[in-house]
């Protein structure tokens, strides 16, 4: 326990919640950190049991121009994600998500400048720069809704599939997929796609309801009277977490 005695001539700590603080920390930041590093164990042990299940089914083993759908074997991630809206009937392996990716790190570089700007009690440019992330925010969530619809809808023609109705075995055209069947794989496939990137989606859509918060004080001159952007800092380290994850997400869902 910290004693508030001091000897002739010492300086005297600084004092935060009954200690000193560590590293320079404020309590908000420490905090932050705190729940980033909780937040880090759930997505690593999604990504974990997704590579547990994508490495217990075989991997196609033909060359890739001749890759067919089917329940048997794990897909080609560049054989699914091949669409890009407005280019119907063009295949594009991984150029839509590799936008989206391109988006949510743009976001992530104006949410530095925020940050920044905020350092300088500059709050002219904290309201320019966190518009630019709450917009880059909304720009990939809405990606991600379309690219949700594609995956659901599936190809014009669907794939034949062996798969279990009523229980039975039967072979049936499968359109899209759900959380039971899949026109591209093994139904897992499908539930690792909704789950993780749903997951994702969520905390990104946080983040942008916390950006638009912090807008709108900014705005109204809170941290002007406050004489402190630190808020700024503490929801974009948020915001570079949920980024940083989705590189993880990319890598390990869209590349692997």
């Amino acid at each position: 326990m910290a004693s508030n005695v001091t000897t002739p001539g010492a300086v005297e700590p600084k004092f935060w919640m009954g200690g000193i603080e560590p590293m320079k920390a404020s309590y908000g930041k420490l905090m932050m950190w705190f729940f980033l590093i909780s937040d880090t164990f759930t997505f690593s042990a999604l990504l974990v049991a997704y590579g547990y299940q994508r490495f217990s089914f075989p991997a196609y083993s033909g060359e890739v121009a001749d890759f067919v759908n089917s329940n048997l074997y794990w897909p080609i991630p560049e054989k699914v994600y091949a669409a890009v809206p407005f280019l119907h009937g063009m295949y594009l392996p991984l150029v839509f998500v590799g936008i989206m990716t391109f988006i949510l790190i743009a976001s992530s570089v104006t949410m530095v400048l925020a940050v920044e700007a905020g350092h300088r009690m500059d709050r002219a440019n904290v309201e320019k720069y966190m518009l630019w992330t709450i917009l880059g925010g909304f720009t990939f969530l809405g990606c991600q809704a379309w690219e949700w619809a594609h995956f659901i809808h599936g190809t014009d023609n669907g794939t034949l599939m062996t798969i279990m109705e009523n229980g039975k075995m039967v072979e049936k055209t499968v359109f899209g997929a759900n959380l039971t069947v899949n026109e591209y794989g093994p139904a897992a496939f499908a539930d690792f796609f909704f789950f993780i990137t749903g997951f994702h989606g969520t905390h990104v859509f946080s983040g942008v309801i916390l950006n638009i918060l912090i807008f709108f004080r900014a705005a109204t001159g809170f941290y002007d009277r406050r004489g402190s952007y630190e808020m700024v800092e503490k929801v974009g380290l948020y915001w570079h977490f949920v980024d940083l994850v989705w590189v993880f997400v990319f890598t390990f869902f869209y590349l692997v």
